[in-house]
């Protein structure tokens, strides 16, 4: 395999030499490689005006100061943004050396041609595959990338076709692990039969566990879970204490997710009582607790978090200066419970 590694910067020596001091690793079974506990999650860089406003060069500026902090893994896809986000992967990953960091995309997921319709279309065939690959390589700057992902199931693509075509990139080189990315257990025990699931990414976090069970299947066979939307959008950050309105009607926020509505949000109110006495306790910020809570479960491999700063990059590294209690975390499970959330 070819592997492109860019000019060793400062940053690059800071990385290798000391990895994040605070940051902590599981490794993935399958896929015999060891991943940090947070991840970088790159939807809200690509929809910059859907998912709030992101400027592209504190974007990548975040991007770099998680690597500083010791993540290795950033997850993107062609569809954030048209490209957009893949993109400023690309920038973001100048400098570092290549082979320190894993980098997931994925494919199946295609922007409608026409700009009177909106949304994406689903095409996992061979020939799409085959194109996207390269399109993902191109806009990352890299001769493959790690974690290749469907991103969603294609109910007009036999599974054999997708799982060849996947296969084939992986002989070639292109790509390390073949990921599934909104399958349930039905669908991945029939890829399985054309070849072997490395990972899988559900969306997972302390307001959406509808997943869990799945999780811990796939745990148990050896396959790791790479966990999207795991601060719940934001919620889970204790920044939004009333129902917000978002300017454009598209946000994400309101048209993928079912936080920010009732009956949801105001059981959210009463869960980030209980993460405010945790946080208060420990003096860290509430989005610590949320993603120590996802950390703490064996079945995560990695918990993917959006960022827009160097701020909130820092901030999220520094989760691993401290964990939650057995007595903490029971509390939190037990308050979810009550709630019935997720």
């Amino acid at each position: 395999m070819k592997v492109t590694c860019g000019r060793m910067s400062k940053r690059t020596v800071q990385l290798q030499r000391n990895g994040g001091k605070n940051m902590r690793y599981k490794h993935f079974q399958n896929a015999n490689v060891d991943v940090s506990e947070l991840a970088v999650g790159t939807w809200a860089i690509g929809e910059s005006g859907r998912y709030g406003n992101v400027d592209r060069n504190d974007a990548i500026e975040a991007i770099q100061a998680a690597l500083d902090g010791g993540v290795n893994l950033i997850d993107t896809a062609p569809c954030y943004g048209t490209g957009a986000s893949e993109k400023i992967v690309g920038e973001a990953i100048h400098g570092f050396d290549r082979s320190k960091i894993l980098i997931s995309t994925k494919c199946g997921l295609v922007p409608y041609a026409s700009p009177v319709t909106r949304g994406n279309s689903r095409n996992a065939s061979y020939k799409n595959i085959m194109r996207e690959i390269q399109t993902s390589l191109n806009l990352l700057g890299t001769d493959y990338v790690d974690f290749y992902f469907i991103h969603w199931p294609d109910p007009a693509t036999d599974i054999a076709e997708t799982m060849s075509a996947l296969n084939v990139l992986k002989k070639r080189g292109y790509i390390r692990y073949i990921g599934l990315s909104n399958f349930n257990e039905e669908q991945i025990l029939e890829a399985e039969e054309w070849g072997q699931v490395d990972v899988i990414q559900p969306p997972y976090s302390m307001v959406n566990r509808r997943d869990e069970k799945l999780m811990k299947w796939a745990y148990d066979k050896g396959i790791n879970t790479l966990t999207y939307g795991s601060l719940g959008s934001g919620i889970l950050t204790g920044a939004f204490r009333e129902i917000p309105k978002f300017e454009n009607e598209r946000d994400i926020r309101n048209t993928f997710y079912d936080f920010f509505k009732e009956p949801k949000f105001s059981k959210v109110m009463e869960l980030l009582k209980v993460m405010d006495e945790i946080a208060a306790a420990h003096n860290k910020p509430v989005a610590q607790v949320a993603i120590n809570w996802s950390a703490k479960q064996e079945f995560v491999g990695t918990a993917l978090c959006g960022l827009s700063n160097v701020r909130e990059a820092k901030e999220n590294c520094a989760t691993f200066e401290w964990s939650l209690s057995d007595e903490e975390f029971d509390r939190l499970n037990k308050e979810l419970e009550r709630l019935s959330i997720g």
